[in-house]
């Protein structure tokens, strides 16, 4: 059974759903791409690999501590008692470094064999939330990997879904904003041929997920991606159905108020009646 929505799915933005999510749109992507590559093209699918790691102060087992004031006494001709500090000394603070992962993160690419030589044509990236948090390991290796690619010659295809977090695609949002206005969800595609230019699709979540130009190498058509087509197959083999209450779960990142009525009145039809 299909999604209630009639594109992007803002319940499958949680982070719950979304890794799941993430890694059938690559699946169903490489599929359906690798069914319409002309014959020396074949699309593969890569991890980014990270670890993360957090701090935190450890307590002695038994701690003495010596206070670093004498015993008060009074002031001459005062009556008012002071306090008088010894030197300062060293302090020890142990703090152990605690490591998770390893994260992996996948993304797909097209190749293109000549005899023994392979080019990677094409890279396709779709953002997850760690790509979009600031100070995140994964965020930096992703941002490393998308300048590594502007400055090669390979085509890039950066496919946002997450309306939270901070943006990481290639083109600046400022810029896009001013052209089309707000938008929810992004599609950039950055030509290696063309360095200062991007197409981008604006999408609205009312909005279905649009039909893309994937670019290959010069002299080969574009090859055209319909998002909504992958986003439909990866839902079906999802547990979302199953295991999401539309209409009663909340939805996060929160909707704008505009949003949430849309929404309230798109899942009102599909509650249950009440017996």
């Amino acid at each position: 059974m299909p999604s209630p929505f009639p594109g992007m799915d803002p319940y499958l933005e949680s982070p719950d759903w979304f890794p799941d999510l993430h890694g059938s749109l690559i699946i169903f992507m490489k599929g359906m791409l690798q069914r319409s590559l002309p014959e020396s093209y074949y699309a593969q699918s890569s991890q980014r690999v990270w670890l993360e790691y957090t701090q935190r102060h450890i307590e002695p087992d038994v701690e003495v501590v010596r206070s670093a004031r004498v015993p008060r006494r009074k002031a001459r001709g005062s009556g008012v008692a002071l306090a008088e500090f010894r030197e300062a000394g060293p302090l020890v603070v142990t703090v152990e470094t605690i490591e998770h992962g390893p994260f992996k993160e996948a993304f797909l690419e097209i190749r293109r064999r000549r005899g023994k030589e392979i080019q990677i044509v094409t890279s396709i990236e779709v953002l997850s939330p760690s790509n979009k948090k600031i100070g995140n390991p994964g965020r930096e290796k992703f941002l490393e990997k998308q300048r590594k690619t502007l400055e090669s010659e390979t085509h890039l295809v950066e496919i946002d879904l997450l309306r939270g977090g901070a943006h990481a695609l290639a083109v600046p949002r400022d810029l896009v904003v001013a052209k089309a206005g707000t938008f929810d969800y992004l599609v950039s595609i950055h030509r290696s041929i063309r360095p200062e230019e991007f197409l981008v699709y604006p999408i609205a979540l009312p909005q279905k997920l649009p039909e893309i130009a994937i670019p290959l190498s010069p002299g080969d058509l574009d090859l055209p991606l319909d998002l909504q087509e992958v986003f439909n197959q990866s839902y079906d083999i999802g547990p979302y159905r199953r295991e999401i209450e539309y209409g009663k779960e909340p939805i996060v990142p929160r909707l704008k108020p505009e949003q949430a009525e849309w929404a309230a009145a798109l899942l009102k039809p599909r509650r249950p009646r009440a017996r």
